[in-house]
């Protein structure tokens, strides 16, 4: 689609040039019909001296296009020329008595007089040809409008252009200044529109902000904002009410589980219970971070990152697993955020190295500025695969544990907090999780020391 304000630009300098011309070929043609006869009178004796020859003592007045189309064009025409005392006449049957007579001597110049029965007029017309002077006579001619606007045009070329380009310059500026008014109006509407919060777009446009003609797409949108939104809030509190709901069963199931004789299907209902329950609690967790703003404050990284990798201490030490925390660069590591929100995303990645990344023999937690990153050496994700473990119920676990919500809900917390998760692997070299907080981090002085668990 093309541009809105070139489009206006183009048809407002096409509307602009119909305008000027016509009001150019009515002035054309109401000056000359209020002079009509002075403007013939010029027109004619421009005809006639083209035409006219003097040849030593002979004067004649050739057939030239533009005179025989005069005489076609007025039945009654008559004029003479004369040339000192030379003479030549066309039409004499129509001339009237005049109060000339020739040879004509006086000034140069063109005029319209009266014949002597005051019934009609004539022009006279002198010129200076050399040394002789030429002067015409005539009357009745018929004119067309196209050689009296030629002449006209002819003889005004240079005001008319300076006319033109004035007009053409208040064109131009004023569809320059309509087409900025419109591109700030869309420009209005536009930073308004992307300042909404694709989560929660319950923000709408105030109609006494944006033009007049911008109005109906505005309400349009803000109607469209209105439906995204009540939808967003619909499928939050159902999937908040569905997690809810689905505890008291698995508590009860979970119950049950303990009066089953088998010891090798009890461990395997035991284990199946307890993925419903982290999949039920991270649904929770996840409604919870979506229907609710957090209120951020100064959290120091070190300390919750040594709360975590003691944490999963145990865990460690039972797989073998040695867990490491290394700093890059000085301290302090202070984030503002929600401290619960930081412990569950950063516990989400411990917890998914420790129990997904096969072969594993070390995990390191590493500060820095920007935040923190969790690393393993394990076999690392296949090709391709890191985009998509962010989103909700995908694994990068071909055998297909866990619940696939985990890193969706650690994308969540980050980008609550206005940072990212960053995920990169290959395989064979092990897999790093970052979580990156924006850098206006809030300094403070912490301490923080190295833990290894192995």
């Amino acid at each position: 689609m093309k541009s809105i304000a070139r489009t206006f630009a183009l048809s407002l300098g096409i509307a602009a040039t119909a305008i000027f011309l016509t009001m150019l070929g009515i002035f054309i043609w109401r000056y000359p019909t209020e002079e009509r006869e002075f403007r013939s009178c010029q027109v004619v004796a421009a005809v006639l001296d083209r035409a006219t020859v003097i040849e030593g003592q002979k004067l004649t007045v050739r057939s030239t296009p533009a005179l025989e189309e005069l005489k076609a064009d007025s039945p009654n025409l008559w004029f003479v020329v004369s040339a000192g005392d030379l003479l030549s006449e066309y039409g004499s049957e129509h001339r009237p008595a005049l109060p000339f007579v020739f040879p004509y001597h006086g000034p140069v110049g063109s005029s319209v007089f009266s014949t002597l029965d005051q019934n009609s007029t004539f022009c006279l017309s002198a010129v200076q040809r050399g040394s002789l002077r030429l002067a015409m006579m005539v009357g009745e001619p018929q004119v067309r409008f196209g050689r009296i606007a030629r002449t006209f045009l002819l003889r005004r070329v240079f005001s008319i252009m300076l006319v033109a380009l004035a007009f053409a310059a208040t064109v131009a500026i004023g569809s320059a200044l309509a087409a900025r008014f419109v591109s700030r109006g869309i420009e209005r509407v536009a930073r308004r529109a992307l300042a909404i919060d694709p989560s929660a777009p319950q923000g709408l446009i105030s109609l006494s902000e944006v033009p007049r003609e911008l109005k109906p797409l505005v309400a349009a949108l803000n109607r469209a904002f209105g439906e995204i939104d009540a939808y967003i809030r619909m499928q939050r509190r159902f999937l908040g009410n569905a997690a809810h709901q689905l505890r008291t069963p698995l508590t009860l199931l979970r119950a049950k589980i303990d009066d089953v004789p088998d010891p090798a299907l009890k461990a395997e209902l035991v284990r199946d219970v307890r993925r419903l329950t982290s999949l039920v609690s991270a649904m929770l967790d996840l409604a919870r971070l979506q229907n609710h703003a957090i209120e951020k404050r100064p959290i120091d990284l070190a300390q919750i990152t040594l709360d975590v990798l003691a944490d999963f201490g145990p865990s460690a030490l039972d797989a073998g697993i040695e867990l490491a925390l290394e700093q890059d660069g000085k301290g302090p590591f202070v984030v503002q955020g929600v401290d619960a929100a930081i412990r569950s995303a950063l516990a989400n990645l411990v917890g998914n190295a420790l129990i997904h990344a096969r072969g594993a023999r070390r995990i390191v937690a590493t500060l820095d500025r920007n935040g923190i990153s969790i690393y393993d050496d394990g076999a690392g994700l296949p090709d391709g695969v890191e985009q998509g473990l962010t989103e909700p119920f995908q694994t990068g676990n071909t055998a297909g544990d866990g619940a696939g919500l985990g890193l969706s809900i650690v994308r969540e917390i980050m980008a609550a907090h206005g940072g990212e998760l960053v995920i990169s692997s290959a395989p064979g070299r092990g897999t790093t999780m970052s979580l990156r907080f924006p850098v206006t981090a809030v300094p403070a002085r912490s301490p923080h020391r190295e833990l290894q668990t192995g």
